[in-house]
């Protein structure tokens, strides 16, 4: 008598491939879901996707918020996936920037918080005409303490967040005069909250200096930051236009995310 296989260990290794891929799929298409609301648009059983959603985590594809929502995480990004948020925010914020960078004469990057670990990602940029110029590519990361978009957002996370962020943040120096202890830092986050600017002077690269400003969405949420970058001699001849223009830029970015200052 000949029997035929039974393929339920092949179906349920496909049904899973399957569910992983409409996963990303799903992220990919709205900012941030749910559980509850993942397991009703595949039509899986939230016990079935649990398992699946914490490995994507763990693994960098997928980052789990303080309110429970799930959104792509770098490792999904740095592997071509866009998330929705990175792929408006850049058109919102394109005229700003232009703008900013006519003003400036210098470099202007957009940058966005990602984890782990902790830090922000160029996702928009407008090289400045100078011969000496800063420039970087889309998708480099910078570290939070040590420039200014990372200090703009690390500023203004909510409090919780950012104490615990100041108690394990790697504090590495990659100049002389990085800032590399953690009560010095943390005035210093108190002041870009008071003066809403965040100021690197050859903290990241020696020569080069930054300007940043927090961007923030609807909910009031800080979610970005735009910053001016360039040689620290023309920075530092300019800083107070700079500021001022910088924190514009930021507050106009936010108005059109649908920010309403109280």
């Amino acid at each position: 008598m000949v029997t035929r296989p039974t393929p339920h260990r092949s179906d349920a290794a496909h049904r899973a491939a399957g569910r992983v891929l409409d996963i990303l799929e799903a992220l990919t298409r709205g900012p941030e879901f749910t559980l509850t609301e993942l397991s009703r648009t595949l039509g899986v059983p939230k016990s079935s996707l649990l398992a699946l959603l914490r490995t994507f985590v763990d693994r960098g594809y997928l980052e789990h918020q303080p309110t429970g929502a799930y959104r792509i995480g770098p490792r999904a990004i740095e592997m071509g996936f866009p998330s929705p948020f990175q792929r408006e925010l850049p058109a919102l914020a394109g005229p700003v920037l232009l703008d900013l960078a006519e003003k400036s004469g210098e470099s202007v990057f957009l940058a966005l918080l990602i984890q782990p670990p902790p830090e922000v990602v160029y996702v928009d940029k407008v090289e400045s005409r100078q011969r000496i110029r800063y420039t970087a590519s889309l998708g480099e990361r910078r570290p939070l303490h040590c420039t200014a978009p990372g200090l703009a957002i690390f500023a203004f996370m909510p409090e919780a967040e950012r104490d615990r962020l100041l108690e394990s943040v790697d504090l590495t120096p990659f100049t002389d005069v990085t800032v590399t202890d953690r009560d010095v830092l943390r005035a210093r986050l108190e002041e870009v909250r008071s003066t809403g600017v965040a100021i690197n002077v050859d903290e990241f690269v020696a020569g080069a200096s930054g300007i940043a400003a927090p961007i923030f969405d609807r909910a009031g949420a800080v979610v970005a930051a735009c910053t001016v970058i360039g040689p620290t001699g023309r920075l530092l001849t300019q800083q107070d236009d700079l500021a001022r223009w910088v924190k514009a830029a930021g507050d106009a970015v936010s108005r059109r995310l649908g920010f309403q200052p109280g």
